[in-house]
């Protein structure tokens, strides 16, 4: 994108009807490191990449509980992040407060949207230079949604931001129409392969990546939002691939005896002639 006269104000529409600093925010998001979301009919789960800045800082968190039924993970600017997990923290407790019961996610999304889109049409505002994947759970089952610093949000199975998040789409494209029947350790292992998809021949490890669940238990009682250890993350990379080399391995095995059978065939021709 090239600096222009009609990107001085977030109100000025230039002749091609474009809104120069809101597409530039939906940049900021692309330039993020990746995050992805997946549910299911009863869970839900975020993962995000840890990305430090320089090898001698620590990462920023991309990952945040904004309430016991919904989290979120971010993409872009995570100072304007920070700011949007606060308000929708906020909005969760007042609710809360005033109904006694959780808000809903669909609400929760309309809300962080509607805050987004005033930026749009304020000349004093910039917009939020930040994606959120919105997921939780309320009584219609668990939910995942993704908003876009325009003002605009939409409900996904599974989707991916950030940088390289074409990779992890293309992955989550594949295996979506399955997701209503996953198990919670099923939707955990796709959200790091499709994080794995986004590293680029790095290797996927506990410690460049962030992984969240919320869902309800058989018995029908919520299993809050929470962090998942490093430890468990750990197992379950390493699980995955003992999975991904065992089919390697059999084809190997395979054309060795076929070998050793081609040798004792070879062995035996003399005595039939």
């Amino acid at each position: 994108m090239f600096r222009n006269q009609y990107d001085t104000d977030v109100t000025t529409w230039s002749p091609q009807g474009r809104l120069f600093q809101v597409e530039y925010a939906m940049e900021a998001v692309k330039q993020g490191s990746a995050c992805v979301g997946l549910c299911s009919r009863t869970h839900a789960v975020l993962a995000a990449v840890n990305k430090p800045a320089s090898e001698l800082s620590s990462y920023q968190r991309k990952v945040f509980r904004v309430a016991e039924h919904a989290g979120v993970a971010l993409a872009g600017l995570t100072a304007d992040g920070r700011v949007l997990s606060r308000f929708l923290r906020n909005e969760c407790i007042n609710h809360s407060f005033v109904y006694e019961a959780p808000l809903p996610i669909s609400r929760l999304a309309l809300k962080l949207a509607d805050k987004a889109q005033v930026c749009t049409q304020r000349s004093w505002k910039r917009p939020y230079g930040v994606g959120l994947l919105v997921a939780g759970l309320d009584e219609s089952g668990a939910h995942l949604y993704y908003n876009c610093p325009s003002g605009n949000y939409f409900e996904y199975q599974a989707f991916a931001i950030g940088s390289r998040s074409q990779a992890a789409k293309t992955f989550l494209e594949r295996r979506f129409q399955g997701y209503k029947d996953y198990t919670p350790e099923q939707l955990i292992k796709d959200a790091l392969s499709a994080i794995k998809e986004t590293l680029q021949g790095e290797k996927l490890s506990s410690s460049n990546c962030t992984v969240a669940i919320v869902g309800r238990k058989d018995d029908g009682t919520i299993e809050p939002f929470e962090m998942i250890g490093a430890a468990r993350i750990q197992e379950l990379i390493d699980s995955m691939e003992v999975a991904e080399e065992a089919p390697e391995e059999a084809p190997a095995e395979a054309s060795s005896m076929q070998e050793e059978e081609r040798g004792s065939e070879d062995a035996a021709a003399p005595m039939d002639i």
